[in-house]
């Protein structure tokens, strides 16, 4: 499957700082998730609609089945964002309580570089072992998957009001005079930049300084003409089912859920191609219960459990077995490229760059002024 092989060639830089995220590039390992047994309370961040809901769901049944009881607490809408907020408590070897964090790759191995992060106790992990996929088994940014285990990849493309603007389906839509003041751009550098460099007909995987810098500079000149109505992390869905966004620039699984309260909300892969990535499961140093976060892990990859959340979520899931699973339940869902792309589906998309160096720097701080005007 091309999108999962993509997402996990992605390779990491290993020092300089982006986005105010600072890496020696030296590794200060805490080491392994303390020994011990789990407790009866599990605290989890995550994202917004990322895990199947209600009694019946995932949550629901992990308390029921390892008589833990989870606070799962959806406070995730920006990496960086996110990172800002809980690195003064990493720094003082605290959590906020937290025992498991999804966050993306890039991000996750600066803050195992910075020490913030356990490795995993594999033996605690034999669904991993057994179900995760070839292709997500050696990530770049992980490439022994020693402090991260996929949660989920995706896509990055339109997510489009298609009774507001119907005929939307390029990039370059997010930048037409027709949809001023009511489109969206993600405050994730990663998706927004390179996708901006797709509508002007440049590859980011060769792009040079000047272009990726030019990019920004149409981004920022958006911004301040009013033609972007925000940037925004998940945000994006309640201006969306508002009608007060047009045009988003999101992640493929939200717009399917949306879809389901307003059939006007649909994914669109934009003509010049789509950006590809992946978020993965951590434990935070001073993480109050790490064997309970490991218990968690294990659990959602077994793959009953996982098809429920795909079903749910509809991202490119990171376990085997569960194609097959959703054959038998419901075989459009087994057809959905959202959770299983096909290589046509996918041929102009470009893998979640990393930039490093002076590059990364000069780009990165362009970047954050333009968000902030």
């Amino acid at each position: 499957m091309l999108t999962v092989a993509a997402v996990a060639s992605l390779v990491l830089a290993a020092c300089g700082e982006e986005n105010g995220i600072e890496s020696s590039g030296e590794a200060e390992s805490v080491g392994m998730v303390p020994a011990g047994k789990a407790t009866d309370e599990l605290t989890i961040s995550q994202w917004p609609l990322y895990i199947d809901p209600g009694k019946d769901g995932t949550i629901a049944e992990f308390e029921g089945e390892a008589g833990i009881d989870v606070e799962y607490v959806e406070d995730i809408n920006d990496n960086v964002q996110f990172y800002g907020k809980l690195r003064p408590q990493l720094a003082q070897g605290e959590s906020g309580g937290r025992s498991l964090i999804t966050l993306s790759d890039w991000l996750a191995a600066k803050m195992y570089d910075q020490g913030y992060l356990y490795e995993l106790d594999y033996s605690k992990l034999p669904n991993v072992e057994e179900n995760l996929i070839p292709n997500l088994r050696g990530a770049a940014a992980d490439p022994e998957r020693k402090f991260t285990v996929p949660w989920q990849s995706g896509m990055t493309g339109l997510i489009v009001r298609k009774d507001l603007a119907p005929d939307a389906d390029s990039i370059c839509d997010l930048f037409d005079p027709r949809y001023k003041g009511r489109v969206t751009m993600l405050t994730e550098l990663r998706d927004s930049v390179p996708m901006t460099l797709k509508c002007m007909g440049i590859d980011p995987d060769t792009a040079s300084t000047d272009e990726w810098l030019a990019a920004v500079d149409k981004i920022a000149a958006a911004a301040d003409s009013g033609q972007i109505r925000d940037f925004t992390g998940n945000d994006y869905i309640k201006d969306l089912a508002t009608g007060d966004t047009a045009i988003a620039l999101g992640w493929s699984g939200d717009a399917v859920q949306m879809q389901n309260d307003n059939p006007n909300i649909e994914f669109v892969m934009p003509r010049e191609g789509c950006m590809l990535w992946s978020t993965s499961m951590e434990i935070p140093v001073g993480a109050p219960d790490p064997q309970a976060a490991l218990e968690f892990i294990n659990y959602v990859y077994d793959p009953e459990v996982q098809a429920d959340i795909a079903e749910y979520v509809n991202y490119v899931t990171p376990v085997k077995g569960v194609k097959e699973i959703l054959r038998e339940r419901d075989p459009a869902l087994a057809r959905n490229q959202l959770i299983f792309p096909s290589e046509a589906y996918t041929e102009d998309c470009t893998f979640e760059p990393v930039l490093g160096g002076e590059q990364g720097a000069e780009v990165t701080e362009a970047f954050e002024q333009a968000l902030v005007g």
